[in-house]
């Protein structure tokens, strides 16, 4: 067979325009796909890796556990713990009684579950929380175990209908905070002493090694709750938290977790019930938060410490959740100098008197970070304090927090939004001149109830579609 020069180029003048077809359809098609940030969302649900456990089980009673409320059972969890990790796998059972411990570390393939009736009371004696490598309103440091810690784990699991309690009130760690409506008075030790809080952010803004901020007795940083540090593949499914000492359920540099049906009430100070920090592809559904403070707050670092980690949290899906009293029902923010990204929020209720905001990204020009694609849709508010929405740069706290890091806010959209009782504002957003926010869009919001329709500073591009606030629509502002 005779294959001439003209046929050769005619094949490949067609397979080049074929090449160019398939090309530009799958660009269509991606584009199609991109323009839809709710598709992006389902394709992380569905990327999203499943816990799977062994059959075997292990109660910790059987390893020497006893239900008074009084014992200390820390060995007996430990003990437990590492021999189901060691065979393989399976589920660490606390059957139904009052069980006190320590701090509870968790191993890989191990599923702490708690039975119907269980409640675990954790010690209020700090030496019953080792040091280890944690983290402090977005700063690492050496501090007090979480209450429940895993590090360096895959396929990791707290379930069940039973109860955690971190016993925390105004007479123990809540004094810590330094708040007088927490216990504190003149002269009681707290975190705000200069040798405490202050020496830990100046250690970062000065890149100490992690290893050498060595924090603990005396220092009165109080530890976080639930703790997964550099996990992988996680549930937390089912149970109730009460009673924190401080951030409820922290995942940190974490990686699809997923966290379901949990319920969270607790009013202490710094009392978040959800932190995402340095994380990606966390789902929170079906969950309801009753807090001292925001109810989900996803973070990304604070300052020179989350500028040198540089992970920004990515894909935080919230689903079907019910806000309660809180300072947020969600926020981004303020430990944020990495930054957050892809953030999608549906099918959930805020309401409460003692709930001051809907939906808040609070940064700062210490904190700069870019904070940009935020989706929000079918929110059903009752009553919020101030506003519905609140974009601000200009956060401010522990005194003065202005430096050289101008923050970026673009990109937020709310869609299918009824609000009762609005507060103060509709939306409040402040930016800076040389950096606005940016791209906010309201479509088929119903806000009654409110103040004022907006208070606006350095805002670039705000659309209202379909939206009437006071019964009066409103009309865009570019």
């Amino acid at each position: 067979m005779i294959i001439r020069k003209t046929q050769i180029c005619n094949w490949i003048v067609f397979l080049t325009a074929g090449l160019v077809l398939l090309t530009s359809c799958a660009e269509k098609t991606g584009s199609a796909s991109s323009n839809d940030p709710w598709k992006k969302m389902d394709l992380v649900i569905k990327s999203i890796p499943q816990t799977k456990f062994s059959d075997k089980t292990y109660s910790i009673t059987d390893f020497g556990a006893v239900a008074d409320g009084k014992t200390l059972n820390t060995t007996a969890f430990e003990k437990a713990i590492k021999e189901c990790a060691k065979n393989g796998g399976g589920r660490v059972i606390v059957p139904n009684g009052k069980f006190l411990t320590g701090a509870v570390h968790l191993e890989s393939n191990v599923n702490l579950h708690l039975e119907a009736g269980a409640e675990i009371l954790f010690s209020l004696n700090p030496k019953d929380y080792p040091i280890v490598h944690t983290s402090w309103e977005g700063t690492e440091v050496m501090n007090y175990s979480p209450l429940i810690y895993a590090k360096n784990k895959t396929n990791v699991a707290i379930t069940g209908k039973g109860v955690l309690n971190g016993q925390a009130d105004n007479t123990n760690w809540w004094i810590w905070s330094g708040g007088k409506g927490y216990g504190w008075k003149k002269g009681i030790p707290s975190q705000n002493d200069p040798a405490n809080r202050e020496v830990l952010v100046d250690m970062a803004e000065r890149n100490v090694p992690v290893s050498e901020r060595v924090f603990g007795d005396g220092r009165y940083l109080r530890p976080n709750f639930i703790e997964f540090f550099e996990c992988n593949t996680v549930l937390v499914k089912d149970i109730t938290v009460i009673n924190a000492p401080f951030w409820i359920l922290h995942p940190i540099k974490t990686n699809n977790m997923i966290i379901d049906g949990v319920t969270v009430n607790s009013h202490g100070p710094n009392n978040d019930g959800c932190d995402p920090e340095y994380s990606r592809n966390i789902l929170i559904k079906n969950c309801t938060f009753n807090t001292g403070d925001d109810c989900i707050a996803i973070k990304a670092g604070r300052d020179a410490d989350g500028r040198r980690v540089a992970i920004p949290s990515k894909n935080i899906i919230v689903q079907n959740c019910k806000m309660i009293d809180g300072h947020g029902g969600v926020v981004i923010g303020s430990e944020i100098s990495a930054g957050v990204n892809n953030v999608f929020v549906e099918n959930c209720v805020m309401d409460s008197p003692n709930l001051d905001r809907a939906i808040r990204i609070k940064t700062n020009s210490k904190r700069g970070g870019v904070i940009e694609d935020i989706y929000v849709r079918n929110l059903e508010v009752g009553v919020v304090k101030e506003c519905v929405l609140k974009l601000n740069m200009f956060y401010n706290v522990y005194g003065s927090q202005t430096g050289n890091f101008i923050p970026t806010i673009r990109n937020v959209s709310l869609e299918n939004v009824t609000v009762k009782n609005g507060g103060k504002y509709s939306v409040w957003a402040e930016g800076y001149e040389a950096s606005p926010v940016e791209n906010i869009t309201l479509k088929n919001v119903k806000i009654e109830k409110v103040d004022s329709v907006y208070l606006l500073k350095n805002v670039k591009n705000i659309k209202f579609i379909n939206t009437y606030i006071n019964d009066k629509k409103v009309e865009s502002i570019n």
